[in-house]
Order: structure tokens, then sequence, then C-alpha cells
């Protein structure tokens, strides 16, 4: 008993000691706020020559109103399309001829975009942001061809995949009348039916300087501040309150369905549970047992896959929005495994880490694993001014040192209830099928002898 205490009192320094950049890193931060709400984070760096800047505003699809789903993502794109005094392409003709590294992306709680340049062009680059921010110029011909460039995204990486927009619908149905039952990318029709009128709309409602928090990192000039004040200060906020969302209520009971598509190669499973948003006080011990499962090269899962695989393949990309999340896993089973096989052998792990926790050891070294992970963004101007532009409310102040100790607070009594809270009452199930004569032959070398199915495995896919 007294050498695990010891081992385990060796690792917590060892941990007190991996993350001491953060907080050295965290002492430099400048914080401001503006009068209009804009929240703002200077973070000089020793031996730059370049600075990055990411800027995210609270607005995503879960803004979006009945008829208008995609507008958040339709309209990052409007914004790399002309503002008042940079039309056309000028934005990205600017950022290319300095050798800058700028795009965004969109997601259900937030729009961000970011950008890296030489430190002498910042000024330019804020002048440019605040610009494209503030002043946006909608076309009818640039709304025409970025419905059409998202419209042939949707096509390329949904509707002409197997299985994709199916299985994406049917999760987002489990949520369905809640901001977050519908996809980012929105529906075709929605998309085809945006207007001038109703995407300046979306923004002179959305985009507001209240919800926007601005990071730069880098080689900061000493002007930078007077910069940002005389770029963004004037951007009025607007009278009413940026629009508010509460936590979901979710049935955590299980569901099993299935999809056919004639298109699809061969069976799969996706299995997914519902968790906890980010802002939520287990979301810490959450994103461990994910880890612990299904997500790191030391998993669970991936143990099993070395010495017992019962998948050619998986996948597991957890989704954590602010008020919800989801731990996913899509599998592809041995010509000999089924898919009541492979929800098996994910029941019983869970089973396992619901009965008995977590070692000291193994705790440990789940936390190190993420602090490894949160002190990798270090490294990368970019990765750190989105990390610090994604700050959430609780940490605003802390946006470096709050997460890491709400991961380094987690004890395995909380691993073993948050898995029995969230993870063991029930699984959404999806079995994704190919056509008929896929499925017959599937089921015909599930009866074969392992040796057979292994020779005919590479075959039949």
């Amino acid at each position: 008993m007294a050498s695990i205490s010891t081992l385990t009192q060796a690792s917590e320094q060892e941990l007190a000691t991996l993350a001491a950049p953060l907080y050295q890193l965290e002492q430099t931060i400048q914080y401001q706020r503006l009068d209009n709400g804009l929240q703002l984070r200077l973070l000089p760096l020793k031996n730059k020559q370049s600075v990055a800047l990411a800027s995210q505003f609270g607005v995503g699809s879960r803004n979006e109103a009945v008829g208008q789903t995609g507008y958040a993502h339709l309209f990052e794109h409007m914004l790399f399309k002309g503002s008042q005094n940079a039309p056309g392409d000028s934005y990205s003709q600017t950022m290319s001829s300095l050798s800058g590294k700028f795009n965004a992306s969109t997601f259900f709680d937030y729009t961000n975009y970011y950008l890296n340049v030489p430190s002498h062009a910042l000024q330019l680059a804020l002048w440019l942001e605040a610009d494209r921010f503030i002043r946006p110029a909608l076309t009818e011909q640039t709304v025409k061809n970025q419905q059409q460039t998202v419209l042939e995204e949707m096509a390329t990486t949904i509707d002409n995949q197997p299985y994709i927009r199916p299985a994406m619908e049917f999760l987002l149905n489990q949520v369905k009348g809640s901001p977050y039952g519908h996809a980012v990318i929105g529906s075709k029709t929605d998309i085809e039916a945006a207007t001038t009128e109703s995407l300046t709309q979306f923004h002179q409602t959305f985009y507001r300087p209240d919800t926007l928090q601005l990071s730069i990192v880098g080689q900061v000039p000493p002007q930078t501040l007077t910069w940002v004040t005389a770029y963004f200060a004037d951007w009025p906020m607007p009278n009413n309150k940026p629009q508010g969302f509460h936590p979901l209520e979710v049935n955590r009971q299980s569901v099993h369905h299935e999809i056919i598509d004639a298109r699809g190669p061969w069976p799969a499973l996706l299995l997914a549970w519902h968790t906890v948003g980010r802002s939520h006080q287990d979301a810490a011990a959450i994103s461990l047992v994910e880890s612990y499962l299904l997500q790191s090269r030391s998993s669970v899962l991936e143990k099993l896959s070395l010495t017992e695989p019962k998948q050619l393949l998986y996948y597991s990309l957890p989704l954590t929005m602010e008020h919800f999340g989801v731990m996913n896993l899509v599998m592809v089973p041995r010509a000999n495994t089924s898919l009541d096989q492979l929800t098996e052998q994910i029941t019983a792990i869970i089973d396992d880490l619901a009965a008995g926790g977590l070692t000291s050891e193994q705790l440990e070294q789940l936390k190190l694993r993420s602090l490894q992970q949160q002190l990798a963004t270090l490294d990368n101007d970019i990765s750190l001014a989105t990390t610090l532009s994604a700050t959430l409310e609780q940490d605003r102040l802390t946006p470096l040192s709050g997460p890491w100790e709400r991961i380094n607070a987690v004890t395995n009594d909380d691993i073993i209830r948050v898995t029995r809270q969230y993870i063991q009452p029930g699984v959404v199930r999806l079995d994704l099928l190919p056509p008929w004569y896929i499925r017959w032959s599937k089921a015909l070398l599930e009866w074969l002898p392992t040796g057979w199915t292994d020779s005919l495995e590479e075959q039949a896919l």
C-alpha cells in the first residue's frame, strides 16, 4: 500500500512539473475587454517573426432558425469573398501575397477564423479582419457562387458517400427539436433558398462584438492594442443580449436501428453515447473515460485490436459542444465477426470500467496523455491562438491552466460514477448494412472456420 502511495505522489509531482509551462505562459497573457464587449488576449512570444490571429464568434448551427439551416457555415464562406473596403477576392489575394496561412471552421457552437502572417503585416491583417467582420459585402453573385460551393461540399463529403447521410440524420434525430438537432452544413433546400437579405439579417443578428474572442499570439508589436481599438472599438454592441442556451436533457435508454445503403461495400456498426457538454462539471472525467476506452494508442479497444481483432478498423471522434456531448465509435467487422459480437465486446469493456474503475497508474497515465496533448498546442502559434479564442467563460482568466486543473482533479470515483451515469445506461446503436447479396455473403463467412475466413476476407472486400 505504501509503495502505491509513493508512486502516486511521484506521478503527481511529475504532472505538476510538466504542467508548469501552462502556468508560466498564462502569466504573460494580456487581457483586455473593449467597451463593446469584445474580449482580447495578447500573448507575446520571443524569437518569433510572425503572428497568429484567431477570432471566434459565438455563432454556429445551434443559432439557426427553422428554414435557415447551414447559414452559419455558408456565412463563413461569404466572409472570404469581399468586404466594403476589400471587395471580391482581395482578402485571399492579400494574404497569399504575404505568404499568410488562413482558414476558418464552423461548428454547432461557434465559428472560428484564423490566420498567420509576418508580424509587420499585423496592422493590415487587423484592418482586413475588422472590415470583413463588421462590413461584409453580400452581393447576389457572391451568394450564388458560395451556395454552389457549399452544395458541392455537401455532395462530396456526405451525399456521395455510403451510409453518411442517413446515419447523420438518425443521430441528429436523437436530439430532434433541440438547437443541436440539425447538421452544421444544413439542408440543400435551406442553402438554395438563402438570399442576400436573409444572410444580411443573420450577420446583423449574430456577428456582434460581445460574442467575439480575439487572440493574437507571436511577435506582437507594442502598438497592437491601439490597432485593435482603432478598428474594432466603434463596432456597436447590440441592445439585446446574446442568444442563450441550456444543457440538453437526453434519454439514455438503448436504441437500436438499421439502415440499408445500396452503395455500401461491407457492414459497419455505429455506436453513440450521450455525454455532457464542455462546460459541464463532469466533462473532464468523461474525456478521460473516452480516451481510456476508445481514443488513444493505449486504449482498451486498441489493445484488443492487437491481440483479438474483431474489427478490420475503427474510428472514434468525440463531439463536444458547449451543452451537449457524444462519445461515438464506428467499427468495420472482420469477416467472421457479427455486429452483435462487436457490440457485446464494447459493452463488456464499459461494464468492466464501471465495475472497477482504473488503477492509480492508469489514471495518472491518462492525465499525462491529456496534458501532453494540451502542451502540444503551445508549439503551434495558430493552435495556441485558436485555443485561447475558444476559452469557456469559467476559464476567462485561466484559459490554459483551468482546463488542465479540471483534468488533474478527476478521481477514480469520478471515472466509475460518470461511466455508470452517462455511458453504461444505454447506447444508440445503428447497423450500417450493404445490399442483400453482400449481407448474405457476410453471414455465410461468419459460419465458416476462422482459417477459411482469413483467406477469403481480402477477396470479399
